[in-house]
């Protein structure tokens, strides 16, 4: 049984730290949950379902769930399924990306008028979305300090309908205390909503621990491979808000709607990465941490930002709200030239965009990532280097970073 299902269990102070066996286990849930055998061959891995429609018994009554492949499919179904059981939702929907997740909150769950807090450490496609679409509706940004309950005060008190959090966030690896962020949403009127792409359902599962709405890019570590784009959405409702209770039905009328859906090989891809997300994710944890703590040592880096290192100043907070610490680790090197020569010497890492495969990556997120925020009080300096740490040896790892950073 994993610690967010056992309240009494210690939370993981060295990333990697597996959940306790059995068949509760979040491993061998993550193998099953989609469910068993396929019943009319036996086949132990799920047929991919490439129908776009399915007929019918007589006009109007499905022979099974499926009519016509926009709404559902098996495939994606059984990720949903898999999902759910996961993150502990009510509700999952699979989607075409985590854009397309991040769109199905916003469009379902906001009106003309409304406001959103987002915190000042952001993912930039979000925010680009919020001021190139969304404004047009006359829904505006909150930025805030979401870790400082005096600033998430101020900006609860302009009555915004959601609050969106990343933790750890994009790409300063910030920590947001879910908890007590949900009940200070709760008590002024507003829904939390989780990006949880970072982190994953090993690591941190926020619908246990208030939130309302979890996002994933599963594009990221829930796929793991860097070969299928993906997102979804999921659901709790903790009977606190009313706006909670019809969650999960706006964004299910919505992805239908807006013909978002996953597709089936898409779905099927994501659902085959869920099955190792637990082993991987052990080893990203385990080799971050490594590498991270070799960047502390080294003359030409400036800072490290990785949550498990002790003088992360959430440090303690990680450790009580995750099961590790993921796979990302951020450093600002001591000068932009460091930074930008480092990006065109590294040969292990791959100078590419995107997080979580099996790969290792290396984003300049200044020109990268977060290009679009340049300028803006959200702004991400360019001495700042993103690594996402994939299942490569750490000392290979390590080695590649030392001819990328050497005088």
């Amino acid at each position: 049984m994993d610690s967010r299902a056992d309240p009494s269990a210690a939370p993981a102070t060295e990333p990697g730290a597996a959940p306790a066996a059995g068949p509760g286990a979040f491993a061998t849930r993550a193998i099953h949950a989609g469910g068993g055998p396929e019943p009319a061959t036996g086949a132990v891995v799920q047929p991919l379902y490439l129908s776009t429609t399915y007929a019918m018994d007589s006009p109007g009554v499905t022979r099974g769930a499926y009519d016509y492949a926009r709404a559902g499919n098996p495939n994606r179904s059984a990720l949903e399924a898999t999902l759910a059981e996961l993150e502990g939702a009510d509700a999952a929907h699979a989607v075409s990306s985590g854009m397309a997740a991040v769109t199905a909150v916003f469009s379902a769950l906001l009106a003309p008028g409304d406001s959103v807090v987002v915190p000042r450490d952001v993912y930039g496609g979000t925010v680009r979305l919020l001021e190139d679409e969304y404004a047009r509706w006359g829904i505006t940004i909150i930025p805030a300090d979401i870790a400082d309950p005096a600033a998430l005060a101020a900006a609860l008190a302009a009555g915004p309908a959601l609050v969106w959090v990343e933790t750890p966030s994009n790409p300063s690896l910030e920590i947001i205390d879910i908890a007590a962020t949900a009940r200070a949403a709760h008590a002024a009127g507003a829904l939390l909503a989780v990006d949880n792409t970072f982190a994953t359902p090993y690591l941190q599962q926020p619908l246990g621990l208030g939130a309302d709405v979890v996002v994933h890019s599963t594009t990221k570590f829930c796929g793991g491979h860097s070969d299928v784009v993906g997102g979804a959405v999921l659901v709790k409702d903790h009977g606190e808000l009313p706006a909670g209770a019809q969650a999960g039905a706006r964004i299910d009328r919505w992805t239908a709607s807006a013909g978002v859906g996953s597709a089936p090989f898409d779905a099927w891809l994501t659902a085959r990465g869920l099955k190792t997300l637990a082993v991987r994710m052990e080893r990203h944890c385990d080799s971050a941490l490594r590498v991270a703590r070799w960047l502390r040592a080294h003359p030409q880096v400036a800072e490290v930002r990785y949550p498990g290192l002790p003088d992360h100043p959430q440090h303690e907070l990680a450790a009580a709200q995750m099961r590790g610490f993921g796979g990302i680790v951020t450093f600002r090197a001591a000068s932009e030239a460091i930074a930008l020569r480092a990006a065109e010497r590294v040969r292990v890492f791959a100078l590419a965009e995107s997080l979580g495969g099996v790969e290792s990556l290396f984003d300049h997120a200044a020109t990268m990532t977060h290009l679009c925020l340049r300028g803006t009080e959200l702004e991400v300096g360019p001495d700042v280097i993103r690594l996402s740490i994939g299942l490569e040896d750490p000392a290979d790892l390590i080695a590649d970073l030392t001819a990328a950073l050497a005088d």
